[in-house]
């Protein structure tokens, strides 16, 4: 008997290394050949299509740290929402899977633990009409890269098979950016496929150095007050941070 289940066990294996393979795979052929500014789109029309028990998706990567995750793609503006607020707010599933290291799954964005949880980012996801947020790492050698986050209109934990390709796209997403980057050339001053990505970041960046010029505060202290800023008008923090480089929002008057 022992010997049977050491059998089943190595034949489950393979087959989810054939699985995750094969998800890669269609992730890479679905971008192979695109311009890098259509990478992100492609890539998450790619991941919908594998994941259709859900309403709607995103992947947000991170920089130096979680304060600089950005969007790297969105599936609609509801999923886009939901990755945006909980950077601004600094909570919700997405901000604990990259601290764990591990999935971290939100059934029930109304009632029990999750609002206990995250107060302020149930409260901002409920009224997007989102009642469940489930977050995947996306996993590095050195730590979580960013997140594969989920979103569904209706409370409930996902299935056995759901969670499953989940945990793979959230791999092949890893090997499919990794893949692509390798495969980036700046000889000919083209931008890689994270360009979009960079040009966020840098924006919150911009906008982090105007208010500490502004205010006369440390870096911790101008994000916390952008964040601040965002959420006393329901706005992203990257939203906050554009208005600010336009100089259409004044940090110097609230």
């Amino acid at each position: 008997m022992g010997g049977d289940a050491g059998y089943d066990g190595g034949d489950a294996e393979k087959e989810t290394d054939l699985r995750r393979a094969r998800i890669a795979r269609e992730l890479v052929d679905a971008v192979r050949g695109l311009p890098p500014q259509e990478v992100p789109e492609a890539l998450c029309r790619a991941c919908a299509a594998l994941l259709p028990g859900v309403a709607g998706l995103s992947v947000s990567v991170l920089g130096n740290g979680a304060d600089s995750a950005v969007v790297l793609f969105a599936s609609d503006e509801t999923a886009s929402w939901l990755a945006e607020i909980q950077y601004t707010l600094g909570e919700g599933p997405s901000a604990e899977a990259v601290r764990l290291r591990a999935p971290v799954f939100a059934p029930d964005l109304r009632r029990g633990p999750d609002v206990r949880r995250w107060p302020l980012f149930c409260d901002q996801a409920a009224r997007t009409g989102a009642e469940a947020v489930f977050s995947m790492p996306l996993a590095g050698a050195g730590g979580a890269l960013g997140t594969l986050d989920l979103y569904r209109e209706t409370p409930g934990g996902l299935d056995h098979d759901d969670v499953r390709t989940a945990l793979l796209v959230a791999d092949a997403v890893v090997l499919a950016v990794s893949a692509l980057d390798r495969a980036s050339s700046d000889t000919d001053g083209v931008v890689t496929w994270l360009a979009g990505a960079e040009s966020d970041r840098e924006e919150i960046h911009q906008a982090t150095g105007m208010i500490m010029a502004q205010l006369g505060v440390g870096a911790d202290e101008a994000l916390l007050i952008l964040r601040a800023r965002a959420f006393a008008h329901g706005r992203t923090s990257m939203e906050v941070a554009r208005a600010v480089i336009d100089r259409t929002m004044d940090m110097c008057h609230d």
